[in-house]
């Protein structure tokens, strides 16, 4: 495999992994939508993604494949807990705004705040550790060498550049997507989409 093969396999793999809207991605939309704190938000969810990549390429991916269900199992309730918390928090939003948000200026809200709910979505959630640690890291393990330095990077890259493409994204199109009744469709998604991730957890 070419050294441009394994950056592309890796960029590839990722993006198909991380594209599909789950909770990290529908926060980083909410965030872009109403100017809270955006390029932190975007670094820092692909910077844990990034850790994880790395740790899984490492061999921590096969170690969770073997004991898979004591390093989830802990994480399972809080996970459910919080996806359950914040499907309710944006119903509320839903049902009780009825103005548009102001997207003249940035929303305050507590730097840390938002840190501890990215820490908290990305690390609460199991599906990141499928996909950071076990699937692209047990694919990066198998590489050799320089190959495995450039799949890595390559799948690192790909959420930097999704996370910066989607939070600015949302930023852009912030105008239309804060009216009133796109703004409440867009929480009504969010919390269904909480709502069922949790549930998904309890089988």
């Amino acid at each position: 495999m070419s050294y441009i093969s394994a950056f592309a396999k890796g960029l590839s793999i990722s993006a198909g992994l991380i594209i599909p809207i789950g909770a990290q991605n529908a926060f980083v939309i909410k965030q872009g939508i109403t100017r809270r704190h955006i390029l932190l938000t975007a670094l820092l969810c692909a910077s844990i993604d990034a850790i994880l990549i790395n740790l899984g390429v490492k061999g921590l991916g096969s170690a969770i494949s073997v004991g898979g269900s004591v390093f989830i199992g802990w994480i399972k309730w809080g996970s459910i807990i919080f996806l359950m918390l914040y499907g309710i928090i944006s119903l509320h939003t839903a049902l009780v705004s009825s103005s548009e948000i102001d997207c003249s200026k940035q929303e305050q809200s507590s730097v840390w705040m938002t840190i501890c709910s990215i820490l908290a979505i990305s690390l609460l959630n199991p599906h990141v550790y499928l996909d950071t640690i076990v699937l692209i890291g047990s694919i990066g393990s198998q590489q050799l060498g320089t190959e495995k330095l450039l799949f890595t990077l390559g799948a690192m890259s790909a959420s930097f550049i999704w996370f910066l493409i989607l939070a600015f994204g949302a930023k852009r199109l912030a105008p239309t997507l804060s009216k009133p009744k796109i703004w409440r469709t867009i929480n009504i998604l969010i919390s269904v989409m909480m709502f069922s991730i949790a549930m998904s957890l309890v089988r």
